[in-house]
């Protein structure tokens, strides 16, 4: 697993051991990020890696020029790997790593009033729990106004989470065995009819 872009490009991630996390393929990630970038400015954004696994989303964000990014992880080997990709990347002193529960975590930064531009959730495909995370993240106002929240699932969930209030699905497409839908909260006052 290699960064794809930015000041980071082609560096090694660490990815945990054993078989419990199921790191985001580099199609996957490739794809996810050519569709962002026409959409949002990386420069300075704020990005939370839910369910973050190796934290190869977060660090490619942060590669692109994200300012801050905040992984979530209950395995102790994902908050290793995650620790070790960052040190190894030189963007230690830009991350913020929740080593809890998801929920716990998300109760916790709703709390902060923490608000985030883009907002990774990668839940493991055989406990999906996309529907709730994204229910909570909208509940807790953790995504900017124009924020972005990206949901990666397998092909064979049933069906990408529907919006909760406040949100707009704007996209899903299927890449490989995975789905990945595109979320965005709109501005107050802009236009939601644009495709990703």
């Amino acid at each position: 697993m290699r960064v794809i872009a930015g000041r980071a490009h082609g560096r090694r991630l660490k990815a945990p051991r054993g078989l419990r996390t199921r790191p985001t393929s580099a199609r996957a990630r490739e794809s996810i990020f050519s569709r962002l970038q026409v959409r949002l400015e990386f420069e300075g954004a704020r990005v939370l890696d839910v369910f973050a696994g190796s934290g190869s989303l977060g660090c490619e964000a942060l590669s692109r020029g994200a300012s801050q990014a905040t992984f979530i992880d209950s395995s102790r080997a994902a908050v290793s790997a995650i620790d070790d990709n960052l040190h190894a990347l030189g963007m230690r002193d830009r991350a913020r790593i929740l080593s809890t529960g998801v929920f716990h975590a998300l109760d916790e930064l709703a709390s902060d009033e923490v608000e985030f531009d883009l907002i990774f959730v990668d839940a493991p495909f055989k406990n999906d729990m996309s529907a709730e995370v994204l229910g909570r993240v909208a509940q807790g106002s953790l995504v900017a106004e124009g924020g972005w929240i990206v949901v990666e699932q397998s092909k064979r969930a049933p069906a990408a989470p529907e919006a909760p209030k406040g949100l707009i699905c704007v996209n899903v497409v299927t890449i490989g065995d995975h789905r990945i839908a595109f979320y965005r909260r709109p501005q107050a006052a802009a236009s939601s009819g644009v495709d990703v």
